[in-house]
């Protein structure tokens, strides 16, 4: 090297070496790149193409072999339990409301509870995988689109639709989707028009009033008639009485618009 050849100039003492810097610059050529992709020759693909490897056919084809058994997983007590109690949510409930859960402070769920328990509605978390085959097999069929994300039921023996929205109205993580109120599967829209419905009360009371008052009209329809000529009749036989006696006919009694 440099440091050997000077030091041997010098005698080979170290006090005779000469002052060398602590930092050499070497010079490194850079390496030219030859290879460059490039298409293969036609001739070669035909090759490739003619030695390529074909696995051989099986002897038997395959839609000739006895299909494998599926393994039927059996479903356990639990899982049974629940599809259970979801079928006596269905069963026994007259408003149920299926509605989107997102998350939400636990302070906040207690609330909406404690509200919604007062007009007797309850708050039941259920899970797809145990309500999907549930409505599969039922007349609740047409449901299962709402059962794709996070999903609670609300539900109650008595129809509180107004009530219901009047608490979900300050509930902003948990969205309607849904409802079947007596056995009727309502949107979000029909769910709210049910709502703004009078009580059955008042919409019996209403009914029985227009199917009264048809038959009423009707009869004095029929009515009119026979008044009109029975009064005609005893103002002819009035007149038939005075002129006979000599003594002036009495004026008829003031009819009501009715007879005329």
């Amino acid at each position: 090297s440099l440091c050997a050849k000077m030091a041997a100039l010098s005698g080979g003492a170290p006090w005779r070496r000469g002052w060398l810097p602590a930092l050499q610059l070497v010079r490194r050529g850079s390496k030219a790149v030859t290879r460059h992709w490039k298409a293969m020759h036609f001739q070669r693909q035909k090759l490739m193409a003619v030695t390529e490897y074909l696995a051989p056919r099986p002897a038997i084809p395959p839609r000739c072999l006895t299909p494998r058994k599926e393994r039927v997983e059996e479903d356990s007590g639990y899982m049974r339990l629940l599809r259970q109690q979801v079928e006596e949510v269905f069963r026994d409930n007259r408003m149920i409301a299926i509605c989107q859960y997102n998350s939400m402070p636990g302070e906040d769920l207690v609330l909406m509870r404690h509200y919604l328990r007062k007009y007797n509605i309850e708050v039941k978390f259920v899970l797809n995988e145990i309500v999907r085959p549930v409505l599969a097999q039922s007349k609740y069929k047409n449901l299962l689109p709402l059962f794709v994300a996070r999903n609670i039921l609300l539900v109650s023996p008595e129809l509180k639709a107004k009530e219901m929205l009047r608490v979900l109205k300050g509930v902003p993580q948990v969205n309607l989707l849904g409802a079947c109120i007596e056995d009727t599967i309502l949107s979000r829209q029909g769910v709210e028009n049910f709502a703004k419905l009078p009580p059955l009360e008042v919409s019996q009371g209403q009914t029985v009033g227009a199917l009264s008052l048809l038959p009423s009209q009707t009869s004095s329809l029929l009515q009119r008639g026979p008044a009109h000529l029975t009064a005609l009749l005893d103002e002819h036989i009035r007149r038939l009485q005075a002129g006979g006696t000599g003594t002036p006919p009495e004026p008829p009694p003031a009819q009501s618009s009715e007879g005329h």
